[in-house]
């Protein structure tokens, strides 16, 4: 894959790379990542900054590396409604037994077909059927399965299905921020960015000491400078 470009770009890649990395990463406006590059002598709006999301955000999320699937891997799949413009649509996400994000879809349904297309997604992204999925308790899902993966065991509770309803938080929060999205394809957009780099930053459920999320974290700085083409 070739080097990202920043040909007709007044600012280096390592000053556009981290307003994206802010904006991503933390809960943040477009407002306050201006303000907290202006504190380091950076003057750039707040609109560039929004450009620059939407430009580089997407290729760098494609160039981060993504866990390999695994045939012991457990899926828990949940559906959360996000108001876009006064309608209601549905943020459709599939998470592992560690909590990474495998994949989301946002639909205006919440049926059979939706959660169809779901597991369909899933499947060809991962290559690979999961050991076990985990899902509440809507019958669509557990109609999906049966017509995409019927080998596959299913288990549908409620109270097993917390790792996918606490992977919802994190975007709740940006929501708020954000004072809602403009439309279901910046949602997919943000979404897409948002989950690729969170999966890159936070640590796995294994490494619960300090000194473990410390190299972790480190070693996905390192990898970030290297897919955006900002090292030093």
């Amino acid at each position: 894959m070739s080097p990202i470009s920043y040909k007709r770009h007044r600012f280096p890649p390592q000053i556009i790379a981290h307003a994206v990395w802010l904006y991503f990463r933390f809960t943040l406006s477009l407002r306050l990542v201006e303000e907290m590059l202006l504190e380091r002598g950076i003057v750039v709006s707040y609109e560039t900054i929004r450009r620059w999301a939407k430009k580089f955000g997407p290729d760098y999320a494609r160039r981060l590396r993504r866990k390999k699937p695994g045939r012991n891997d457990v899926w828990h799949l949940d559906e959360v409604v996000i108001t876009i413009a006064g309608r209601k649509h549905w943020l459709w996400r599939a998470v592992d037994q560690d909590g990474y994000v495998l994949d989301e879809i946002v639909q205006n349904r919440r049926n059979t077909k939706a959660a169809r297309r779901l597991l369909t997604r899933l499947l060809k992204k991962q290559g690979t059927a999961p050991k076990r999925m985990i899902t509440d308790k809507l019958s669509s899902y557990g109609a999906a399965r049966r017509q995409v993966m019927p080998n596959v065991e299913h288990r549908s509770h409620k109270g097993l299905n917390n790792r996918a309803e606490n992977s919802h938080v994190p975007l709740r929060k940006r929501e708020r921020t954000m004072q809602s999205f403009r439309s279901p394809g910046s949602l997919q957009r943000f979404v897409s960015v948002f989950s690729a780099i969170r999966n890159l930053f936070v640590p796995p459920r294994s490494q619960r000491s300090a000194f473990q999320s410390r190299v972790h974290r480190l070693q996905a700085i390192a990898q970030w400078k290297a897919v955006a083409g900002a090292m030093a």
